[in-house]
């Protein structure tokens, strides 16, 4: 990478990327079937896990769409993955079903293994870091302090008014359900970048989805990296958001992001 172009700052996506997401659903999804009985238990897993994942990304991005509140979601992906089963749930029951799913997903919040080598090498460039996600800030929060990354990038929030928690901390998180604005979106980007008080190019961002992460970012003028995790990609957004253009890198692994990003 040449001088002019140099990386200051390194902003992540979080689900699937940092933190093994679909690996943590689909345990907590297998979880719930056990616990549930009846048809649903009886059900093929790995059918369950798939509809499963395909009403997260269509209800969720219901939500980020502004059609559903972060509730409202919730309680369409419950009710429409038990219909089938002949098990009806008004509002209520489906948000009591969600949160003791979530107590399964929780319970299976892990990093990937690529992560903490790569932060390791990160360090050597003396970069600061940030996470950009299309998700509720507090949630996000809670999943960046249980899998020890908040102290370990030093995070502290961004708020929709530009405003920072506590500026005395070297790294930012931008949540769209804070902002108000999601991925692929260039004013999440660019608040990313003013958060960090950098231009567009200085930063570079790597996530799993390449119109969402990598093309937005390079839309919005960033260095966009790919994260093309093999096997371990979301089944359902895997390839759905097009090819990858020319000028976007893609990775097989975070090991590789230093040595990319090495002046």
């Amino acid at each position: 990478m040449s001088e002019a172009a140099r990386v200051e700052v390194v902003l992540f996506d979080l689900d699937d990327t940092l933190m093994a997401h679909t690996r943590a659903v689909d345990e907590a999804i297998a979880r719930a079937q056990t616990a549930a009985g009846g048809a649903f238990a009886a059900d093929d897993p790995v059918a369950v896990q798939r509809r499963w994942a395909e009403l997260e990304e269509v209800h969720y991005t219901r939500y980020l769409t502004g059609e559903l509140t972060y509730l409202g979601q919730r309680i369409w992906r419950a009710r429409d993955l038990l219909a089938p089963y002949g098990i009806e749930v008004d509002d209520d029951e489906a948000l009591a079903w969600f949160e003791r799913y979530l107590v399964g997903y929780r319970d299976a919040w892990r990093l990937f293994d690529d992560v903490l080598p790569a932060l390791d090498g990160l360090d050597q460039l003396d970069a600061r870091y940030g996470i950009i996600t299309n998700g509720n800030l507090a949630f996000q929060t809670d999943k960046l302090q249980r899998i020890a990354l908040w102290d370990r990038l030093d995070l502290t929030p961004v708020r929709a008014d530009g405003s920072i928690d506590d500026p005395a901390r070297r790294g930012r998180v931008i949540a769209s359900g804070e902002l108000g604005v999601t991925k692929p979106n260039p004013r999440i980007f660019h608040a990313a970048a003013q958060a960090f008080g950098v231009e567009p190019i200085r930063c570079a961002y790597v996530g799993d989805r390449v119109r969402t992460d990598a093309v937005g970012a390079y839309d919005a003028g960033l260095l966009g990296i790919w994260l093309d995790r093999g096997r371990d990609r979301n089944p359902v957004t895997d390839h759905a958001e097009g090819d990858l253009p020319a000028g976007v890198p893609s990775i097989p692994s975070l090991l590789a992001l230093p040595v990319l990003l090495a002046p």
